[in-house]
């Protein structure tokens, strides 16, 4: 196990109890601890992230996602810095992003929408179009906005939509099952042959449940 690993636990558990309550913290001393925290990590390895979710009620444990962002080169990193995350009573230390339980919410159209600078999306209000070929594992496809018009000229649209769609369905399998996206203006007529964005990984399911429909 890498010692810089090993340093990384060391400086977290030290500042465990700062990191337990970062919410209440003053401004600046929340930009302290954020900047050492992601500091110790990036030593450890560049293209690893952090997430910290904080829970809703007082005997629920503090989740810190490990992250990769995607990327596979660093996915052997992620597992080694969980490998040797310590057995703490109230923090839970999560390998890359996971699928969201919020999928009940997106289908009803009850799912809080993603804000990203001056970009606001709804999961629920997003549809795609996948293309399968043969031989192929992964899938190109063309995500429709209601108003792709309106941030077309985006540089951060993209980047928005793909965390949309590793919320989804989780980080691993973004990588595994996608190859290409496309974003397009949402057609003003119902078409039938869209799908649901949230319902990405019951059709990813399916496909690779049955490969012989692929084309």
């Amino acid at each position: 196990m890498s010692k810089a690993v090993n340093h990384f636990w060391s400086w977290f558990i030290d500042h465990k109890a700062k990191l337990k309550i970062l919410t209440t913290l003053s401004p600046k001393e929340k930009k302290h601890y954020v900047h050492w925290l992601d500091w110790h990590l990036h030593y450890y390895a560049p293209g690893v992230d952090f997430i910290l979710i904080f829970p809703n009620k007082k005997n629920e444990k503090t989740q810190m996602i490990i992250s990769a962002n995607g990327e596979p080169d660093f996915f052997n990193k992620v597992d080694e810095v969980i490998k040797a995350a310590p057995k703490l009573k109230d923090w839970e230390f999560i390998a890359f992003v996971q699928p969201s339980e919020a999928i009940d919410e997106m289908e009803a159209g009850l799912d809080e929408p993603y804000v990203f600078k001056d970009i606001n999306l709804k999961a629920s209000e997003l549809k795609f179009m996948p293309f399968e070929y043969k031989d192929e594992k992964k899938i190109d496809m063309i995500v429709y906005l209601k108003n792709f018009t309106v941030h077309c000229n985006n540089k951060n649209l993209l980047d928005a939509v793909f965390f949309i769609m590793q919320d989804i369905i989780g980080e691993k399998s973004l990588h595994e099952n996608i190859n290409f996206v496309e974003l397009a203006q949402m057609p003003e007529q119902e078409d039938d042959e869209l799908i649901y964005l949230y319902d990405l990984q019951l059709y990813l399911d399916d496909i690779n449940n049955n490969p012989i429909t692929k084309i």
